[in-house]
């Protein structure tokens, strides 16, 4: 009788942890299995086609190590040894000895092998928290889960990780989950529920909810048919959570019910959808395969058109007058090019309505009075409101509020209390709100760019986002609608009205925002009818929408990129135009030296459309590796911003840095922070990835590339040595602000900057 080949079952050691820590030898409950043999012509045959053998360390000697672990003595002794500031986590600020032996497991534990780095601690205190999570108290660990290439358990962290962690849904089930709110200040503190006044199925199934569910003490109202800005503030102390899109499903028995759209929020104390931060989310998520997951928050974003008449700052009800950013056409094009071709009237139909929902936002919210200016016909972030906005912390305004409480010569509650009810006129502290309700609008909250002016400002990043709405529908009606399009008053759409409505935005921002002498788009004051001088990285915004000309894309890329390109990517604004900091003029966080996703990932965009995709690639290098970075040294920690001169996550900023407070383990990053990560991998050559794996410093991975790109630009020695001094001098002044106290020593240490530059 012939000897049946042996199959070994593959071991994956890379597997998501709700796989790898209920599966195989860390199952809970592993009981020896037997495979019937019958015989078929007299020969013996197995039914699972031969002898399964499951692999082990000591199958092979070659074989990566494995590891014998009690959970909660390992989990106990490391965080004992080597968590010396008691935070919870391990990092290079951590003074412990940095080694650590466990036994291994084809020896039964008796054999040591000793564990050593930040890095490879950080991550078995990891896995210790996630097996700690799926119940196990004895594990056998691979090594190679602690030695992962950290490009590679970054991006499966958040595949299969933090996009799970930061999903919500409105419904009966998620409800204890996404009614929370970390900035309700006030003294009610019962979930609650507004809804729509004409979404009487909404009504009705949270009414029914709130009986079934009595511990909740859950809360339902309607919302008045108008919404103005004297009902928003007359809710401040009754905040709650606004409703978006629900699907009718049956339940287990049978029953119709509802389910609502999933959605991801950013993370940290921002438990809601927020507007522009679910476009850039929407575009990692993408790129991982969550096609239904962006599909259903496009829907959302639709509901919200629908019902609330804009794309929201956010889903609670003290955002009802402010919308953001739009992005809705772009995201809504991304989704519709990757729905299975199957169905294609199906998704025409879809795409149809959505874009009726764009066309109407466009109409009622930025073409409209009072976010558009007549005179130049561009438009601004410039929200009804009145009031002090109540979702900030306690603190945020307590400078601006204390000499009209001593002009008044009450006490500062009370002189909030009676600003808010309206018995205290104070106009000049009225037109600071809407310009701070404008900064909030803008998403870039806060900047000096900004301050005391916002609503005021036709601003190249709005303008360029509405250049690509008009851009989006035109092609879309022709190329995808077959030229068969309606709004929702019945009015056919003409894709050439379309494009006409695009060339003539665009000759307002060649008009009003671009500057040909310093190879910028600059911000337009409405109000004193001039450019300001705030040098500003959304300047780049004009490639990604495709309103610059190749002319001018090519002088931005000469003569304005070296202000913003640092070490660690792309800052929001100059040094000069922020100006001078100090105890009573302190750092906004939209300025330098802080860099965001949102800034990055525009900027590859719009590079790589005009042909400057290696630019576009060095620019995501050096983001990625700022992130990689902060992953390997500060146990896996992805958070909201970076200062991109020092290379710190560690940050003395207005509102602190959101995603760095977790125990042991991140479980959802931030939303665009981790959608910047996945969507620049896409811009790496393999050797950029390699790179990045072993943290190459940016300058030394690209020295020559860029003395090859300054060479193409035609830029002379001198101004390559401009360059250079420049980004020397950015990095020297970033660390003089940041590295004070326990900032010191979160800085990663960088030498190349500090050196002078190569004559």
């Amino acid at each position: 009788m012939s000897k049946l080949p042996t199959i070994e079952v593959e071991h994956d050691v890379h597997a998501p942890a709700s796989t790898y820590y209920t599966t195989g030898d860390n199952a809970r409950h592993r009981t020896r299995t037997h495979t019937r043999s019958h015989q078929v012509g007299g020969t013996t045959t197995n039914t699972l086609e031969g002898t399964r053998r499951r692999r082990a360390s000591h199958d092979e000697k070659n074989k990566s190590r494995r590891f014998l672990i009690d959970v909660e003595e390992t989990q106990r002794k490391i965080l004992e040894q080597e968590d010396t500031d008691g935070d919870f986590q391990i990092t290079i600020n951590d003074l412990g000895p940095k080694t650590m032996s466990l036994g291994t497991a084809d020896s039964g534990g008796y054999r040591k092998i000793d564990i050593r780095g930040t890095y490879m601690l950080s991550n078995l205190l990891q896995e210790l928290a996630l097996a700690h999570d799926y119940g196990r108290k004895h594990i056998v660990l691979d090594e190679a889960r602690l030695n992962e290439n950290p490009v590679d358990r970054l991006s499966r962290m958040i595949r299969f990780n933090f996009w799970d962690g930061l999903t919500r849904r409105i419904d009966a089930d998620s409800l204890e989950v996404i009614c929370p709110d970390p900035k309700n200040r006030s003294t009610n503190r019962n979930p609650r529920i507004y809804v729509p006044c004409d979404d009487h199925e909404a009504y009705a199934f949270y009414k029914q909810v709130a009986e079934v569910r009595k511990h909740l003490h859950l809360e339902v109202e309607y919302l008045p048919r108008e919404i103005t800005a004297d009902y928003v503030k007359s809710i401040n102390d009754r905040p709650g959570l606004l409703t978006l899109a629900m699907r009718k499903v049956k339940d287990e028995n049978g029953n119709d019910t509802y389910v609502g759209e999933p959605f991801v929020v950013p993370g940290g104390r921002f438990n809601e959808m927020y507007g522009w931060d679910s476009y850039f989310s929407a575009l990692g998520l993408l790129e991982d395969g969550r096609i239904d997951l962006v599909r259903s928050m496009v829907e959302n974003f639709a509901y919200q058109i629908k019902h609330y008449g804009k794309i929201l700052n956010a889903n609670r009800s003290y955002y009802l007058a402010r919308s953001q950013p739009p992005f809705l056409t772009d995201m809504a094009i991304k989704v519709y090019e990757r729905l299975s071709p199957d169905k294609e009237q199906e998704n025409k139909a879809w795409l149809r309505r959505i874009l009726k929902s764009a066309i109407k936002e466009y109409w009622e919210v930025w073409m409209s009075e009072p976010r558009l200016d007549k005179k130049t016909m561009l438009s601004r972030y410039r929200p009804d409101g009145s009031g002090i906005p109540p979702e900030t912390e306690a603190s945020h305004f307590v400078h601006i509020l204390e000499p009209y409480a001593k002009k008044h010569n009450i006490t500062l509650d009370e002189f909030i209390e009676k600003y808010n009810a309206g018995a205290i006129k104070e106009p000049e502290l009225d037109e600071y709100f809407l310009h701070d309700r404008a900064v909030r609008e803008s998403g870039h909250d806060t900047t000096y760019r900004f301050d005391k002016v916002c609503a005021n400002l036709a601003t190249v990043d709005l303008n360029t986002l509405l250049y690509k709405y008009e851009m989006d529908i035109a092609d879309v009606i022709r190329d995808y609608l077959d030229d068969d399009l309606e709004d929702f008053n019945g009015v056919k759409q003409n894709p050439d009205d379309w494009l006409e409505r695009a060339k003539q935005r665009r000759e307002r921002i060649d008009k009003y925002l671009w500057n040909e002498k310093e190879s910028l788009y600059f911000d337009y004051d409405t109000v004193k009818e001039e450019q300001t001088t705030y040098e500003s990285v959304t300047s780049f915004w004009a490639l990604w929408a495709g309103c610059a000309s190749h002319e001018q894309a090519q002088s931005m890329v000469k003569n304005s990129l070296s202000k913003f390109e640092v070490m660690g990517g792309l800052v929001s604004g100059t040094e000069s135009s922020r100006g001078a900091i100090s105890l009573e003029r302190p750092n906004r966080q939209w300025d330098f030296p802080f860099g965001w996703a949102p800034h990055q990932m525009m900027a590859w965009v719009g590079l790589d459309k005009y042909g400057m995709l290696e630019t576009a690639r060095r620019l995501a290098y050096r983001w990625l590796y700022t992130i990689t970075k902060g992953f390997v040294d500060f146990n896996g920690v992805v958070p909201e911003k970076f200062d991109v001169v020092s290379l710190s996550h560690k940050v003395e900023v207005e509102y602190g840095n959101v995603g760095i407070d977790f125990k042991c383990v991140p479980r959802e990053g931030f939303g665009w922070m981790n959608a910047s990560y996945q969507v620049g991998l896409s811009y790496l050559t393999t050797n950029m990835r390699r790179a990045l794996g072993t943290c190459t410093l940016p300058d030394l991975l690209f020295e020559k590339a860029m003395i090859r790109e300054h060479r193409m630009l035609g830029m002379t020695p001198e101004e390559e040595e401009t360059v250079a001094l420049r980004r020397r001098a950015s990095t020297i002044a970033a660390r003089a602000i940041t590295r004070n106290g326990s900032i010191n020593a979160a800085v990663t240490r960088i030498s190349l900057s500090d050196a002078p530059p190569k004559q």
